[in-house]
Order: C-alpha cells, then structure tokens, then sequence
C-alpha cells in the first residue's frame, strides 16, 4: 500500500475510574508512543489522540458507593492519568475527555446522522428496574449468581470470577446494588445497531482487507489473534447490539422523549477520538476532516485485546454507517500482561501503580519502559516481575548500553578532549567498511521492525549495535593501541562515536529520558531517523561534552520491597472484600435453609478446569451439587469432610448437571477458597441457627 501523507493514531481511552497500572501501559500506550515517535522522527504527519473515557455505569456505581458525583470522580482520576501519562514520557498532541461539551455534541451529531439515514432500529423489552431507587437498572447495578460458576457476587454484564459474559437475565437471585432489593421486570426502548445487515462488508473488510472491493489494507499485517477474534465474532453471526441505555450519567440521547436515556458507552468512547482530534486541530490551525475524511489519512488503533471487537467491528460499522470517515487501517491489538504468577486486577489491587512507580523510583521512567517493552504482550500474554525488572535494568540496560556510552565519552575525553577525532589519512580495510555496512544494516532492520509493530525485535535490536559497540571496543582494545597505531585508536573510536549517536536515534522511541542525556553529552540536536542511514553523524573537530553515569543498579532490597507491598495490598483487598452487603431483614434470613452436609463422593465435571461434582448427605437426602473449586480442592481431599450448604437454593442446570444448592466457602488472603466446617462434632442436616 502506498504510504499515506498523515498517520491518525489513537490509543485506547481509559476509564476514568482509577489509576493507570503497567499493563494498560504495555497493552496500549508504551507501543503506541513507540511507534508515534518513530513517525515524527521520519517527519511525518501525526496526530496522537487520546483522551479519558469518562461514563458509564460503573464511574456511577463508584460514585455511589464513595458518595461522591460521577463528574468528582472523572474530574479526580482524568488529571492522575494524565500527569502519569505525561510524566511517564507518553506525549498525546492531545489528551481530552468525554464529558466535555465538544464531545456530547459530537457523539450527538454522529447518533443523529445514523438515525435520519434509518440505522437504528427502536425495540422495546423487559428490563430490570428499582422500585425502590425508581431507575431502571445497568448491567453493573444489578449483582446475583452466576449460573457457571456459583459466584454470588457475579455482574449483570460479566462474572468477573470465571470470566463468563452475562445478561442480567441470566443471574440468580438478582439484587439492585442501589438498594440491595430484587428488581423487577419493566418494559423499556432502546436504540439498536442492526450490525447484521452490515455482516458481508464488515467480513470482507476483516477477511480480507477489502471495502466495497477496493484493497484498503493488506490482512496478512494484522495480527493473528485479532484476525482470530474479529472472524469468531462474525463467523457467530452479528447480533442486534443496543446503542443506549437507561442511565442518568453519559451523552443524553438527542430524540424527544428520551429523558433519562444516554448513549452507550461503547458508542460515544471511540467517538471520543474524533471529537478529541477536533479540538486538537482546532488549537492548531489544522483541519480535523484530513485525518478522519481524507484517503491519504492511515488511522490505526492501539488497544488491548479486551477492545478487539469493539474497534473492529462495532466502531466501524457506525463510521461507515454514517459515511463519511476512514476506516482502521490496523488495529495490533495486544494480548495481557499478568503481575507476579497472577493476573493484574484494579478491584483486587493486585497491580504496579504507574503514578506509584513514578514516586518511588524517581527519574527511572526508561527503565519500566525498556523492560516493559522487552517483555510487551504482542502475540500472547506475558508476565512482569520484580526479580525480573532488575535483571533487565541491571544486565542489560546498565551493563550493555550504559557500559558502552560510558566507556566511549571517558575514551574521547581522555586521549582527545572531547574532541572527535580525525581520521583523516586513515584508509579503511574491508573489515572498517563491513562494521559500517552492519551498521546502516542494523538501523535499517530497526525501522522495519518498527513498522511491522515488532517493538520488542526494535528493541532487541536496538540493543545489539550497543552489544556489538561493547564487543568492537574489548577486541580492538584502543586504550593498547593508542601508542603503537594512534590512527587506529582514533578510527576505533570516532566509529563508536557514530555508533552511539545512531543509538541516540534508534532508541529515543524506546527511551526518550536516556537519549536526552546522551544527545546532551553529544551536543547533537538532530532527531531525525533519516540522519542514522549515514556513517558519519558527528564530524571530527565536534566539541562532546560529558555525559552522567545512565542507568544505576536495582537493589535486591528495593525488590523485596515492591513484592512485599504487592502481597500487603492482596491482603488489605482481601479484608476489604468482605464489605457488608446490603441489609436484609430477618424474614428474608429465615428464608435461607443453611445446613452442614457431608461429602459422600467427589468427581471433576469433564471439559472443565473449576467444577466438581459433589454427591452430598444434606440429612434430608442425598443430593448432586456442582461447584466452582476445583482448583482449591481435589475429589479426595472432600470426601468424608462436613461443609456448609445452603439446601434451599433453587435448582439450576451446569454443564449439563442438575445442581440442587451451593457448598459455601470464605476466601482468604491469597485467594484460595476454604471449605467451612464446624469446630464440633456435627451431622448430615444439622441447621445453621
């Protein structure tokens, strides 16, 4: 494909509930900048918009809970996560939010087009809704259990336990979390995207990179599992999806009659990147229709995996729906990073706060980013550790790059003064020409990996011209050759002199911070990719300064550290999870027939990694009960053992298994489940009273 005059690229709107932790970073934003940078220093035309995502039920649900307002809580978290950006060395040409007027009229100009074009479709259903709180209710105002895994703790939209996708209908025992009451059922309208009328188009455009027969983008550059993802999706047959919903907080729906209906938030997010790209052309003199209307423009899409479908099926049906914008030409998607054997949770507190980080470990931004890119969840899900974090810092960032830049500003200035050495007269042998040659090679292949989306082959690479600077000055050892062939010392090092000013060039996307203590040192200002491409960068005679000491060692003790507070944060989770519930009255106690049950056998359920099937002695009868802990308990380990159950749960069907109750378990600190027994003797059917 031919290249384009302007790049749009976008990452992933947060959510402006919390802080930013290391896996969003190295799920969206690190490769996003990465690759930014490495386009403005080709000279391109880029726009880098981002900006918070900022409704929604859950910032309602916070907001609740913390009894505070959903616009204290966005206002709150949209200045830490972008000062953390900021700080951090993520430079968005903008960085806005969609609570803003600008944004409301945009997602309001695009509903309103979609619907004069008729792609809407109005459908009136049942839905929950709060007597008591007298609203209707969102997916994550309503809690009850999940008919997978028993968690009675599950959300209308998803049990965060398993990991099931889930419709408030689906739940057992449904409670309002507004009110803790049962809700009932009440008739609602909404706006829907008929997105099977668009199933042909949308394939081709996936499949085969085609729109409306016209090669738009070449699929083999996209990366397997979105592929993956986005065909499973459509192979599945697009469902009608609902554009609003029935909210108080969020973009209102401009149709009269639609009071206390908003848009859903996974239609007015992505549009968060036009309206962003709005104010940002309109704070520059630019215009925001040639980079979202114009065939010259390559709009890409830095996202996570968890936002695969809504990037590349869900916002591209409403922008060609609505007919006038460019289409992603990529979307690489990462896959997740998980934290120390266990995957990163902000309701758990099991993750490496950035605004944290960047306290801690004062000016040490480039080192998260290097190891954060070397370890970048690209093609499959990866792992960050703190052993881990200081080995690469240590050995590599230390010992390799900042061994090299060191040993050659110390050489300079000892034999010339800082001055850049003549080589004037010095005729290079076929080696000379084939170091160069590797050289030029290796800034070349550098690039290509960059534009591929490879960062962490950029960055390997990146790394082995320091590698190989190290390994040029041990074998030729100048310091020796300086008396016998002072030519030859001056060659060595005016070449490791360019080498370390390409490094300047090649790993300012990776490490902006460090690159500027070295182009300091240098006292070179050039920036630009094409510079690398040329043996010589800095001439002889050029005046190096001095350059401070670039990387220094991570401790053990700061170790042990972050590892000990990461433990202390599960366990203050832990405590925390156990939060009183709503209020019940004693009638509604009553009703609950909790018993102690013995265990008479025991059996995985097949196909599955968390359910038993238990055969239970309730004193009454025997009973089947299937249950989600399987990874806590073997069969063996529960056979013969007295566990409480509550007997008079209604009876419901798992993975094909009549179960008739739930064995209860309390959660300790470390996540592991524990069977509740009784510290004396008891029997089959003894009440809980």
């Amino acid at each position: 494909m031919n290249d384009p005059k302007r790049y749009l690229i976008t990452a992933a709107l947060p959510y402006a509930n919390g802080p930013i932790h290391i896996g969003h970073i190295a799920g969206a934003y690190l490769p996003a900048d990465i690759y930014v940078r490495y386009l403005k220093a080709n000279q391109k035309d880029v726009a880098f918009i981002c900006g918070s995502d900022e409704h929604g039920a859950a910032i309602t649900l916070r907001a609740h809970k913390e009894k505070s307002t959903p616009q204290a809580i966005v206002d709150q978290y949209h200045q830490m996560m972008g000062k953390s950006f900021a700080d951090f060395g993520i430079h968005f040409d903008i960085y806005h939010r969609t609570s803003s007027a600008e944004h409301h009229a945009m997602s309001q100009e695009v509903f309103n087009t979609l619907l004069k074009k008729g792609m809407f479709e109005v459908e009136t259903s049942m839905q929950y809704y709060d007597p008591e709180a007298k609203q209707f209710l969102a997916d994550r105002y309503i809690i009850g259990t999940c008919p997978k895994c028993a968690n009675d703790r599950a959300y209308g939209d998803q049990c965060e336990k398993c990991g099931t996708a889930l419709s408030p209908l689906e739940l057992i025992e449904p409670k309002s979390t507004l009110s803790g009451s049962a809700p009932i059922l009440k008739e609602t309208s909404h706006w829907y995207l008929p997105m099977g009328q668009h199933e042909n188009w949308i394939k081709d455009f996936i499949a085969e990179g085609k729109l409306e027969g016209v090669q738009h983008h070449i699929t083999k550059e996209w990366k397997a599992h979105v592929l993956g993802q986005c065909m499973s999706w459509i192979d599945g047959g697009l469902q009608s999806r609902a554009m609003t919903r029935d909210l108080d907080w969020g973009v209102p729906v401009p149709v009269e009659g639609a009071d206390g209906k908003v848009l859903y938030v996974w239609m007015d997010a992505p549009i968060g990147y036009i309206t962003n790209t709005k104010v940002w052309a309109d704070q520059h003199g630019k215009n925001w229709e040639d980079y979202w209307k114009s065939e010259d423009s390559r709009l890409i899409h830095f996202i996570g995996k968890d936002n695969i479908v809504f990037h590349c099926i869900i916002f591209p049906i409403i922008l060609k729906a609505h007919g006038d914008f460019v289409l992603p030409y990529n979307v690489p998607a990462n896959e997740f990073m998980n934290l120390e054997g266990d995957k990163i949770s902000t309701s758990r507190h099991w993750a490496v706060w950035l605004h944290e980080y960047l306290e801690e470990f004062k000016d040490k931004q480039d080192e998260m980013r290097y190891v954060l890119c070397s370890i970048m969840p690209e093609q499959k899900d990866s792992e960050f550790t703190w052993a881990d974090f200081k080995d690469r810092v240590n050995n590599e960032l230390a010992d390799i790059l900042g061994n090299f830049v060191n040993r050659v500003f110390v050489l300079n200035h000892k034999y010339y003064n800082g001055i850049v050495p003549s080589i004037e007269g010095y005729e290079l042998d076929q080696t000379d020409r084939e170091v160069q040659d590797g050289i030029a090679l290796s800034m070349k292949t550098i690039g290509e990996k960059l534009e591929a989306f490879r960062f962490r082959d950029a960055l390997s690479e990146a790394m082995q011209l320091a590698r190989w600077g190290n390994k040029y000055l041990t074998e030729t050892e100048p310091w020796k050759l300086q008396k016998t062939d002072p030519q030859r010392t001056a060659f060595i090092l005016f070449q490791c002199t360019q080498i370390v000013a390409k490094l300047s060039i090649a790993m300012e996307p990776f490490l902006p911070f460090t690159v500027k203590k070295i182009k300091t040192g240098l006292n070179l200002n050039t920036t630009q990719w094409t510079d690398a491409a040329h043996h010589v960068i800095i001439p002889t005679g050029h005046a190096m300064g001095q350059v401070p000491i670039l990387f220094e060692k991570i401790t053990d003790e700061q170790v042990q550290l972050q590892v000990a507070k990461l433990q202390q944060s599960k366990a203050m989770n832990s405590a925390s999870v156990a939060e009183q519930k709503p209020n019940i009255t004693f009638e509604q106690f009553q009703q609950m027939d909790l018993r102690m049950v013995k265990v008479l056998a025991a059996e995985k359920v097949a196909k599955t990694k968390k359910l038993l099937k238990l055969t239970v002695d309730t004193g009454l009868d025997e009973r089947t009960v299937v249950s989600g802990i399987a990874e806590h308990y073997t069969p063996e380990e529960l056979v013969g053992k007295n566990v409480l159950m509550l007997i008079n749960l209604a009876a419901r069907e798992i993975k094909g298994i009549e179960s008739q109750g739930m064995i209860l378990m309390a959660e300790n600190a470390e996540g592991k489940l524990c069977a509740l027994g009784a510290d004396k003797n008891v029997q089959p059917g003894n009440v809980v009273a």
